[in-house]
């Protein structure tokens, strides 16, 4: 297939933060991203201060949060009628409600530019790569800056991340390049050394539903000895909970196809939504998946905490303080430290050929429990 970069509101580029969580709204400001950290008020001052950056890495556990702030800072940087303006008279906020900003939080504007990885192995190749950067280094046609985006750009293999680092080194004048990424410790040195870092740390890391799930998945633990039997139901629970994941993923990309609305297209264009689809339905069930395994990680962090005696107000999740208490008693911080290291070698192996259910059993027999 032809590997492009595309709108994340457009069928094949993902899907839109903003309306599956929700947090759309024509009149989103700042303010609605202050509980993701200081970096929000780093990067409102550096607006305000006319010293943006060419290039940036977003970091953080929710890559929602992530695309909705590279969103709102590409709104505000082309705003045509700021509600707040620097003293060069630059926009410092967005209005929300002018042509440019609708556009570009409805992935329409040809000056924005989102890349995301469309293959099979959710692997942005140099194909890609190229495209954005052709992209990137034309003039703006109608906007204040050029903005590229590569989403999970950890997924950049090596020739697409060494293409990439000479337009990192001389970006074109007024253009903008955002980074995101759940994992930058998969990035380049090269690459991360280029970017300025910014951390968006959301609460816990946990969304309402990956909260609810761990409150019906964590009391396993508390009840499981050290049999196989317990392992395997530990491992039904994590199976059961990812296919219907992948169903909802499913789900969601096909009602966006446009196969949906266009039936009497040409064949060849509808084999191409197909494939589309594929790779889209893929790259959010990834998503998902790592979400379900970093919520899980945390509650594993507050057993090992826990196993230190630390004082409670560290939990990350209080609301299973009792299961926690129960279950690091039963474990040496030793071990405690282990059953993190385990899960999170297991999410590396996730990227990889490996098999998830074969992965995910061996993780769950070497857990101490």
């Amino acid at each position: 297939m032809v590997f492009r970069f595309v709108s994340p509101l457009k069928f094949g580029g993902g899907f839109d933060c903003r309306r599956a969580h929700g947090w759309y709204n024509p009149g989103v400001s700042w303010s609605d991203f202050d509980n993701a950290g200081p970096s929000v008020a780093l990067l409102r001052r550096s607006l305000h201060r006319d010293r943006l950056g060419h290039a940036y890495l977003f970091s953080g556990d929710a890559s929602d949060v992530l695309e909705s702030i590279a969103m709102e800072l590409a709104a505000t940087v082309n705003c045509l009628t700021p509600p707040e303006t620097t003293p060069s008279g630059s926009p410092a906020t967005a209005c929300g409600t002018c042509s440019s900003c609708r556009r570009i939080r409805e992935g329409l504007h040809p000056d924005v530019h989102w890349l995301r990885a469309e293959s099979k192995m959710q692997i942005m190749r140099v194909e890609q790569v190229r495209e954005l950067i052709n992209a990137v280094q034309l003039k703006p046609s109608e906007a204040r800056f050029k903005v590229g985006v590569l989403v999970g750009a950890d997924r950049l293999n090596p020739n697409a991340a060494n293409a990439f680092l000479k337009t990192l080194e001389e970006p074109p004048s007024r253009s903008l390049l955002i980074l995101l990424s759940t994992e930058p410790d998969r990035l380049l040195e090269t690459i991360l050394s280029r970017c300025l870092r910014l951390a968006f740390p959301t609460r816990r890391g946990l969304s309402p539903s990956q909260l609810d799930w761990l409150r019906s998945f964590v009391p396993r633990f508390r009840e499981s000895a050290a049999s196989i039997l317990s392992r395997y139901q530990l491992l039904d629970g994590l199976l059961k909970q990812l296919a219907s994941l992948r169903a909802a993923a499913e789900s969601e990309v096909k009602a966006r196809s446009p196969a949906q609305h266009h039936r009497d297209a040409d064949a060849n264009l509808q084999d191409q939504w197909e494939e589309e689809a594929k790779a889209a339905t893929e790259a959010e069930y990834r998503r998902r998946r790592q979400q379900t395994l970093q919520a899980l990680q945390w509650w594993l962090r507050d057993v090992w905490i826990t196993t230190q005696a630390q004082p409670a107000e560290l939990l990350t999740i209080p609301e299973l303080s009792e299961e926690t208490r129960q279950v690091a008693g039963r474990l040496s911080p030793a071990q405690a430290l282990a059953n993190l290291d385990l899960l999170e070698r297991t999410q590396s192996l996730l990227h990889t050929n490996v098999q998830e259910a074969l992965a995910l059993e061996v993780a769950m027999l070497r857990l101490d429990l």
